[in-house]
Parts: structure tokens; sequence; C-alpha cells
């Protein structure tokens, strides 16, 4: 069976690989059953695991490549692939959108405070200190209306890029992994949602997490740019943004990810959530 090699991709978070092509029949001549090849990283696969049952009454019948790491994926198509806007530039890749799916919010976390308000002025605040995750935190405070930054915030964190900090917050760079164990010491702390999951944290209790409107971080479907209008990508995109779907995500991970559907035009205009402040969204 030929197939085409595509891309779906997950931005700054995830990514996974895809191949589509018609099934051949046991006499070799091909049926109406398409096939799309999907290669996501190893971890929780249920909903794709839930969307290849759906596809198969849609004729459409998706098979799951699992990779151990976000690298893996892309390599197998464009020779490496970490985050995808950034890459996409850096190494003149060329892929597209086409559909929006969840975000696994990062979230505020506390065992000091048990409201937003209640932080106090000096606060101290521990954050991721790897340069993306590390804006993504920056981000956070600023849609909270702790914080704001500077115009020229690219994504990439660092003290410097704080443009009014009212409050005083002392912000404290730590290893991701060790943010979880900084809510003994620290007033707050951000924190992704793998490792919050770990520390047996959810979302109802963190002060205040990422909602679809921290578009940079939405997990998308991209594909090789002139492949986006093929029928059988689209109803992959239809499907994960079904409201069958969104239901099993709401009940299986009980808000931990949430189903962020937004136009393309809203995922290629993901900058505009650097610079605005959640009052001004």
């Amino acid at each position: 069976m030929k197939k085409i090699l595509l891309t779906i991709m997950v931005l700054a978070l995830a990514i996974v690989a895809a191949a589509c092509g018609k099934e051949e029949g046991a006499s070799g001549s091909s049926n109406d059953v398409k096939t799309v090849k999907v290669g996501v990283s190893s971890g929780d696969t249920r909903t794709w695991e839930y969307i290849v049952d759906l596809a198969k009454e849609e004729g459409l019948n998706i098979e799951l490549v699992t990779f151990n790491d976000y690298i893996q994926p892309n390599l197998a198509l464009s020779e490496g692939v970490a985050y995808f806007d950034e890459f996409v530039q850096d190494q003149n890749l060329k892929l597209e959108a086409i559909g929006s799916t969840v975000i696994a919010p990062m979230g505020l976390y506390s065992k000091k405070h048990k409201d937003l308000k209640d932080l106090p002025d000096g606060a101290t605040i521990a954050v991721p200190n790897e340069a993306t995750n590390f804006g993504r935190a920056l981000l956070l405070l600023q849609e909270a209306g702790l914080i704001t930054l500077k115009e020229e915030f690219n994504g990439s964190g660092s003290l410097e890029i704080i443009k009014e900090n009212p409050k005083n917050l002392k912000i404290q760079p730590v290893a991701a992994g060790n943010t979880p164990r900084l809510l003994d010491d620290a007033d707050a702390s951000a924190i992704n949602n793998n490792f919050a999951v770990e520390a047996g944290l959810t979302l109802k209790d963190s002060l205040f997490h990422e909602s679809k409107t921290a578009k940079p971080y939405i997990n998308i479907i991209a594909v090789k740019k002139g492949n986006a209008d093929r029928p059988e990508l689209q109803k992959l995109v239809e499907l994960y943004q079904s409201k069958e779907v969104e239901s099993f995500i709401e009940k299986t991970f009980k808000g931990n990810t949430i189903p962020a559907y937004v136009s393309v035009d809203e995922l290629v205009n993901y900058q505009d959530a650097w610079t605005k402040p959640a009052k001004e969204k």
C-alpha cells in the first residue's frame, strides 16, 4: 500500500506523525476505506483510542503508532521538530495547522493560600526554569492579572521580561519537576499539568489555571502544506472536535485536560496571547 507521509503535531508539547492512503483489498483493488496512520507520543492515548473506534463508523481506519518522546515522530517525517512554530520557521518546514485539540493546563497552586487575592505583597512564586515553561508560567501570571509582560515577550521566560509587578512578587525559577515540592516553602507554584497530576493535584485545587485562551499551548493537528484539504484529514479533525469526543475528554480526564476547539485563524495568531493581559482579551 503506497502511503504519503503527513504529520500531526502538538504545538509546544507533544508531536505526532501520520500517513494516509487507501486500504487495499485481498485482490489488490482499493476499497472505500481510507487509512490514516497516526504516530502519537507515549503516555495517555485514551482519547485517540476512542477516536479510532468512532472513525470506523465513518469509514476511516486509524492506525496508532506510539513514540517514546516528542521529537521522534518529527524525525520520522521532517528530520527533527520539537516545538511547532519555532522549528517550522528555523528548519523551513512546510507544515500547517488544520485543527486544535486540547490543552493540558498549567496551574498556579498553593498550600498556604485559598484564593488568588490572598497572595500577599512580596509573595514567593516558584516557576519552571526551562525557558519555554518559564515563559508559559509568566504568561499564566499575566493572565491571572498579577504581572504584565513587556511587548517584546516572545514566549521565552526571564525576569527581565516582566514590565509591571505591582505586588512585588518574588519569582523563583526551579527545575520543573520540583515545582510541586516547592509548595511547602513558596506561597504558590506554577506547575505543569503532568507534574501536577503526578503530585495528586487537580485543576480544582489551583488558585488559577490556563484556559483555552492560552492559545500558544493548545495542542494542534498539523499536516504538510498542500494536504490540509484532504477529506480523510478533515474528517480526523471533525471527529476530534465532535461532541462525542468532547464529552469523552471531560468525563475521562475530569478537567485536567480541556477540549480547546478554536479556529485555525486563532491558532495562527496565538502570539497575540503573549502581549495581551487577561483584562484585554
